[in-house]
Formats: C-alpha cells, structure tokens, sequence
C-alpha cells in the first residue's frame, strides 16, 4: 500500500490581517510541500460567526498569493458544521464527551482548593460521575452543560492515571506529555458552539492532513490532540513546532500590530521574497540572504535547522534584504514592472539606477531625475563655473566615456578638482547630493536637458 502524498495546512482564522508571524507558519507549510511534492491548504478556521468576516478571508487570500503561495485547495470550517456534530456525538456515544455544568467561579475555587492541598490543578472529572437526575436539577436552575473530553488516562480504579503521549516533533525531536497533568478539555461550549479542537482535529483527518507544522505555542496542545485523532479512529499527522517571531523589544506578534501586517508590508513597497526570506530564515542556523524566488527557498530551507528558541523580528532588516534583491534584480525582472510605472530607458537605465534604490517605486524618481523637469541646485559662486562647463559640453552621441572627457576639460579650463569639481555638476544635472553614476546617467539625461539644466 503506497503511503498518502503529504498534505499540510494553513489554517487561519478570518477575524483580522495575517502578520508576519503567520506567513511565517503559511510559508514553512508551502515551502514543506513544495519540497516533498506535496499539497498545500488553505483552510479558514470561521467557526467564530461573530468575530469572522469575509473581508478579512479575502485579504488573507490576497496576501499569501503575494507572497507567492496559491493554494492548492481552500476550504472553510463553517461548511462543515454537521461533520463537527457527528463527530461529537460519536465521541458522546462513546462516553468520551461527558456534560459538565461548573461555573467558572466554581471551577476556579476548586481549582484554589487543589493548588492550597498541593495537587496539581487538574479537573477531577466530577461530571462523569452526575446521575440523570442531577444533571436535570442542574438543568432546572437554567445551567446548560458544556462538553469535556475524557482523556485516555483512566486509572484502573476509574480515577485519573497516567499516560505518556510520545511525537517525534520534525523540529523539537522527541517530545512527551502525560496525560495525567492536563484536564480534560472542553471541546463544546454552553451554547453548543465548538473551541478549536474539535473541528480541528475532524477536519484535519477528513482532509487527509498528513503533516501539521506550526508555532511552537501550540506544543502543549498536542498530547491531546493526538488523543483526540485516536479516539476518532483518524491517522495521527506527523507534528512540527517551529519556533515564533516577537518583536524587536520580545513582545509577541498579534493581529493588533498592523505595522506588521503582510498587507502593511506590501503596501510599503517591500519585495513579496524580501519578506518572505526574512520569516523563514530568520531564528534558523542559515543565513539570512534574500532568495530570488520561492523554489529557490525550498531548496535550501530544512526544518531541522530551526532554533528551539523564539526569533525577535526587526522591520529594518526587511528593508536591507528588500534593497539587496533590487541591486541584484537583472532587467528581464523587472522590465514589466518598469513599464508599468511608465519608465523607459531599457536596461542601461535599470542597471543605471538599481544600486541606488531601496524599494522599486524609487526607480520612478530617477527616470523624474533623468527626464525632468527638476529643480537643478546652483550655488551663486558656481554659477560661471557651470556656464564654462555648459560652454564645454561636446556633442551627441554620447556614451560612458564623455562624462570623462567632459570633466577633463572643464578641470583644465577651471582648475577645480575634486568635489569642487563634481559636486556642483551633481547638483544642477540632478538636484541631489548623491546618486548613480554619472558617467552611467549623463547619456540618459542626454544633450538638451543638460544645457538647459547648466543654463
């Protein structure tokens, strides 16, 4: 029997902007898959009507396809609510979901109660042991029950034992819970409606889900979560828990923190692999070097050289990586993108003016500088100096060579040199301190528009 191809989810829930923290999470899954020949999927945990909106699946949609990830199937939990309910009345059928009707001020004076006696604060199971009709005395005081799930870790008395779920983590290595030092969760509220576990887990099996690899908050998690797979007779996926991103000061990303939103980071013009290069690398043994494209991610990227410990995650370095990729971007990249913001000059253009740009919206600011109108900045003291200069311009064509030859003569009629020399030529071809070449952008600029700058 050939095992099933691997398959690995992103499974956000639509109540606000993914940040970079989760395309952290979408892009190991997508790179994991691109890798092993695998299927990536996209699934909306929307089981929260209240806080769910459409507007935001749609935008996380848009953000992973910038990031370059289309998935290869999406779906949504709130389709498959009736799968989440026979799935909760097998387990009921079971007697592995039992009804509860603790208040939380309740549950938290026993749980005051167990830590004063020197117990582990861990729910004693007292639903299971309520008859019929104390359930309906509860009932009749208007309590409604909620749901727990009875862990395997029944004693030989009945009480609670011990029971040690092992994982080999493809990032921790092996990992073990006891059963014994956790409650057992509540899978379904009051008002009947489902915490993530559940439609998790029955999703996750239903999809065939081989592979679960996300943050490394969720590692607690998982003792019960494989219970859970078992107890509903799915295959259990292969876990990794990869270590989260904070920010520059420690503090945990969150949906709040729109600055760091994937969509804040596209709309500030930062390249979709500068930021991708950065959430995957960053907090693992590789370098951290802008990668040109996605495959090219995948090649190098290995699980297991991702630290065990959290990665702080500083803005600015998006920026150096954003600014590496453009120096380094040949002119058949960026070629339609040029032409969409109406800039000419080919390729001498391009490789004119990309070592001196940081996001590619700036190339739109040198072909201003190149074809004008600007505002040339002249010195009173310069202003016969740039008339003898404009005097000396020889005639078009012109090629890398006559900026040379150009200054050579306007040295020997001036006797400037140096900054003296250049400086001043700079300020009134282009209005700035700094910039290409000007040996590389005086053809651009071309004949006319520099005697009219010099004038």
């Amino acid at each position: 029997m050939s095992e099933a191809p691997v398959t690995v989810r992103f499974a956000p829930s639509p109540t606000g902007r993914i940040h970079i923290g989760n395309a952290r999470t979408a892009l190991i899954n997508w790179l994991f898959a691109r890798k092993t020949g695998g299927r990536f999927l996209l699934r909306f945990d929307d089981t929260d009507a209240e806080r769910s909106r459409e507007e935001y699946a749609e935008a996380i949609t848009r953000d992973l396809a910038w990031l370059g990830i289309v998935p290869d199937l999406v779906e949504r939990q709130s389709a498959r609510a009736e799968r989440h309910r026979a799935a909760a009345d097998r387990l009921r059928a079971s007697g592995r979901l039992y009804a509860c009707y603790e208040t939380p001020d309740e549950l938290e004076r026993r749980r005051k109660r167990q830590l004063a006696r020197g117990l582990p604060p861990v729910y004693d199971r007292a639903g299971l042991g309520l008859g019929e009709e104390e359930r309906r005395a509860l009932e009749a005081e208007g309590r409604r029950p909620h749901w727990r799930f009875r862990l395997s870790n029944t004693a030989p008395d009945g009480g609670i034992g011990h029971r040690d779920v092992t994982w080999d983590d493809l990032v921790l290595g092996r990992r073990s819970i006891d059963l014994g030092s956790l409650s057992d969760p509540v899978l379904v509220r009051e008002d009947g409606t489902y915490l993530y576990t559940l439609p998790s887990v029955v999703d996750d099996i239903e999809l065939g889900i081989t592979h679960v690899i996300r943050g490394d908050d969720h590692v607690a998690n998982t003792a019960v979560q494989i219970d859970l797979f078992e107890a509903l007779g799915g295959p259990v996926p292969v876990f990794g828990h990869h270590n989260r991103l904070t920010t520059a000061s420690g503090e945990g990303l969150s949906k709040r923190l729109g600055s760091l939103s994937v969509g804040a980071l596209c709309e500030a013009g930062y390249e979709p692999m500068a930021v991708a290069s950065l959430a995957v690398l960053i907090g693992t043994s590789d370098a951290v070097e802008p990668a040109p494209d996605l495959d090219a991610l995948a090649e190098t990227f290995d699980l297991s050289h991702v630290s065990h410990s959290s990665a702080r995650f500083d803005p600015d370095d998006i920026g150096l990586l954003n600014a590496r990729l453009l120096h380094a971007m040949p002119y058949e990249a960026a070629a339609e993108r040029l032409a969409g913001l109406g800039i000419g000059g080919g390729a001498e253009f391009w490789e004119t003016v990309r070592a001196n740009i940081t996001r590619f919206a700036e190339a739109a600011d040198w072909w201003r500088v190149v074809t004008g109108p600007i505002e040339p900045v002249v010195e009173a003291d310069d202003r016969g100096f740039l008339e003898t200069a404009r005097e000396l311009l020889p005639p078009e064509p012109w090629d890398a060579e006559t900026w040379g030859a150009w200054t050579g003569a306007v040295k020997a009629a001036t006797g400037r040199k140096g900054k003296a020399l250049f400086l001043p030529l700079r300020h009134a071809l282009t209005g700035r301190d700094d910039g290409p070449e000007l040996k590389r952008l005086l053809p651009l600029i071309g004949y006319r528009n520099t005697t009219d700058r010099l004038s």
